[in-house]
Formats: C-alpha cells, structure tokens, sequence
C-alpha cells in the first residue's frame, strides 16, 4: 500500500520538557501521526511520554542510537518492543544489528541502522577516526544493515538515492536534517528539502526544529505536508 504524506511525516520531539511535548501534539492534532523522541525528552520523562502516545493511536520513533555488547542491545530491544514502539535506532554495527534483530523477531518494531550522523561531515569523519569519507561509510553500513536483517536505515537524505539502490525495496530509508527552502540549517551540515528527499528515495522524513519551534506549528507542519503530497504525486 502506498504511504501518504501524513504516513512518510516525522516529528522530532526535539523539545526539553514533557509539557511542551504535549503542546505540540495537541497542536498538531490529527495532521500528524507519527513522532520522534531522543535524548532530550527521553531524560524528561520521554519513555512515559512515548509510551502514551502509541498507547493513543500515534506512532512513536525511539531515536536511542543503542550501541552495546549484543546481549545487552538485545535485552534493551526485547523491552522497547513490549512499549509498542514503531521504530528504533541503533548504530550500524554488525554485531549489534544482528542481536537487535533477533530480539525483534516478531514484534513488528522497524529497526533503524544510523549510518553517519547528518552533522558529521568529511572532516569530522577523519576525526572521529573513519578510514572512510561519510559517503562511502554510509553505503558500507546501509550494505551490513541489509545483511543483518534490518527493517531500515537512517542516513542524510544526500545518500538517499546511492542507498536506495542498495537496501532492499520494502526497508524503510529515514532522512534527517530536513530544512524547507530558505530554513536555517542550525547545526545540519547535509540536508536536503522535503520534496527533493522524497524524489531521491527517502521512505520517511524527519523535521524537527522547523516544525516545533515555528511560531504556527500546525502552519509549519501543514506546508510541508503539502510540499511532501505534491513531490508524491508529481
């Protein structure tokens, strides 16, 4: 079945407190199905917060990036599919990747391989350690994750079409780093607008701050929306 724009559209929750988490559901409405929360609100009483929000009908994207030795990746996995979760990160790490994949046999939690942060660029790569640039780590990791099992990948949406040819069709390709034409990059160093993520191969966009600290964010939410329903049907 082909995913609407209201299907495809993830937002990050990207926000200190549960308070106003909950301003911005409730703003948001029926327009938006499906969120993403992180570090920031999980140590806010997010977990609760995530648990309720797919307990009322909402999908829920637990971004906790888990990198650990595989039986405690698989014990944390096995727990956050009892939560009704939709999907959860990991980092690409073969090893992780296959035990987290054995811990969600079963229970329908999409699991997502973080290839390299939207944040790092070439340089930072280097630094980090990598023998390679972040492209060519990115297409290594989005091959390890088809191998392992995974349900999808994240990666900038500068990737999404070179990893599109290489994950299987059903996986799911998230992109962060999101900006509508003319949005502040903030600290995004590879993003990519709505329409051209969607056309290069990204199943799922994430948008975070151009939603959530928008003055109207149902406005902010509704044009992209819009922008995404018209890159579908073109």
């Amino acid at each position: 079945m082909t995913m609407s724009a209201r299907d495809r559209l993830i937002v990050g929750l990207d926000i200190p407190t549960i308070a106003e988490a909950e301003k911005i559901v409730s703003a948001l409405g029926d327009d938006v199905a499906f969120y993403k929360i992180g570090y920031q609100l999980a140590f806010a009483g997010g977990l609760e917060f995530a648990r309720d929000l797919a307990a009322s009908g909402k999908k829920v994207f637990l971004d906790m990036k888990l990198l650990d030795i595989d039986n405690t990746v698989a014990k944390g996995v096995e727990n956050i599919a009892k939560m009704g979760m939709s999907m959860l990160t990991l980092h690409a790490y073969p090893k992780a990747m296959k035990a987290a994949v054995e811990a969600a046999r079963g229970s329908g939690l999409c699991l997502l391989g973080v290839t390299v942060l939207t944040s790092m660029d070439e340089q930072d790569a280097i630094d980090a350690g990598y023998e390679y640039d972040p492209h060519t780590l990115v297409l290594r990791r989005a091959e390890q994750a088809r191998a392992a099992g995974m349900g999808g990948i994240v990666c900038s949406a500068e990737e999404a079409a070179a990893v599109r040819k290489i994950i299987a069709a059903e996986m799911a390709l998230v992109t962060p780093g999101i900006r509508p034409a003319g949005a502040d990059k903030g600290d995004q160093k590879r993003v990519m607008t709505p329409a051209d993520a969607l056309r290069a191969g990204s199943s799922h966009l994430v948008v975070g701050r151009p939603i959530v600290q928008d003055a109207e964010p149902l406005t902010a939410a509704r044009a992209i929306l819009t922008e995404m329903e018209s890159a579908l049907s073109g």
